[in-house]
């Protein structure tokens, strides 16, 4: 049986979902396609961060400050949790602290991030003192945190109730061509696809995919619960993310950072550590991460690195962790630029993340795509 609808997209992700409220919000009729019974990859396997503060000047930055907006909406529309107080970024050295001051000095005066340094006595005073081993701590007043394994669950809940999108989950799309996906579920018609498969680069629009020549990143992460009270409200970050984030890592004093981690901590380097915490809503912690690129993931977790985490989190956060939870985090990454929208076939067209911040930059990458398919709402 063949059904007729004005979009289709195959994925339940962050970038499939984005998409879905996009279009849905305009009137057009949606379908979701996604292959298992819930979605399973890169945005609930994450930190929860929504990052302003981390993006590069231009696109990027322009995308996250327009997808902060857009989150906004969803946890009013769909009553997810989000916390809208900011991350600190901590300095543990003298070059991360003088990379900080730099950074506010320059770039966030002339971007206009809204950030605010601690230093001295209001180190002292952030959370009765628990940080005050750290040198600085940038408060990235716009970030914003959720707990993605109920945020997504809630933002499908009120797209299916409120906008009408049609969720078919445990469902595999076979096959698309102009106008018509092939599925497990039937044959449907639709004025136009997009295909937001994640790191799934075999099964659909494997050829086009190829050409830019992307690679798959893995994870490992880590959920665990602190041997004190901390009641952590605020994402964490570390120096360690300066040469990792854009809106860092291209400064000059990003340079003595990057030599410090090279001199002192080569295997952080080697394993792509630079270390997150997020709270969840139940005073446990998310921890991670690192890096491995490949053109697959492996399964295989190094304990050795989850060790270096685990002391990177209690030297952070000034308290020992017990662990009750190991995941292997995965996405897509390293294409030609840090996102893609490729019009693959008269009516097809695929979307993809390159790097790890989808949950980010994409709600607002969902509609300037949606906007360049339809139109203005």
């Amino acid at each position: 049986m063949t059904h007729h609808t004005d979009l289709l997209i195959i994925g339940a992700g962050i970038l499939g979902l984005s998409h879905a409220y996009a279009a849905a919000k305009r009137g057009l009729k949606v379908k979701v396609f996604e292959r298992t019974a819930t979605p399973l990859g890169a945005s609930v396997r994450n930190f929860g961060q929504a990052l302003v503060t981390g993006q590069p000047p231009g696109p990027m930055l322009d995308l996250a400050r327009q997808s902060r907006d857009i989150w906004g909406q969803w946890a009013q529309l769909a009553n997810l949790q989000l916390k809208r107080n900011g991350s600190y970024l901590f300095a543990r050295t003298e070059a991360e602290e003088h990379l900080l001051e730099a950074f506010c000095a320059g770039r966030a005066e002339e971007y206009g991030y809204r950030v605010n340094l601690l230093q001295g006595a209001a180190m002292n005073d952030l959370y009765g003192g628990q940080f005050r081993h750290h040198r600085a701590a940038l408060h990235g007043l716009d970030d914003q945190q959720l707990y993605s394994r109920e945020a997504l669950p809630a933002l499908i809940n009120y797209l299916c109730r409120e906008l009408k999108v049609e969720f078919h989950f445990s469902t595999l799309v076979r096959d698309i061509e102009p106008g018509q996906l092939h599925s497990t579920a039937g044959s449907f018609r639709g004025e136009q696809i997009i295909v937001c498969s994640g790191h799934d680069y075999q099964t659909l629009l494997a050829e086009q995919i190829a050409e830019l020549n992307p690679q798959i990143c893995h994870l490992q992460m880590l959920r665990a619960r602190p041997k004190v009270d901390l009641n952590l409200q605020h994402a964490l970050l570390t120096g360690l993310s300066c040469v990792h984030y854009g809106a860092f890592a291209d400064l000059p004093e990003a340079a003595p950072v990057q030599a410090q981690i090279l001199r002192d901590v080569p295997h952080l380097h080697e394993h792509g550590i630079h270390l997150l915490i997020s709270p969840t809503p139940y005073g446990e912690l998310i921890i991670g991460d690192s890096h491995h690129y490949g053109s697959d993931p492996s399964p295989f977790n190094a304990e050795q690195v989850d060790n270096w985490m685990i002391e990177l989190a209690e030297q952070t956060l000034g308290c020992q962790i017990q662990v009750v939870e190991r995941w292997q985090g995965v996405y897509g990454s390293r294409g030609p630029g840090p996102f893609s929208f490729l019009r693959a076939a008269d009516g097809v067209s695929v979307a993809l993340m390159h790097t790890g911040v989808g949950m980010s930059v994409g709600p607002a990458m969902a509609e300037r795509n949606i906007t360049e398919l339809w139109g203005e709402v």
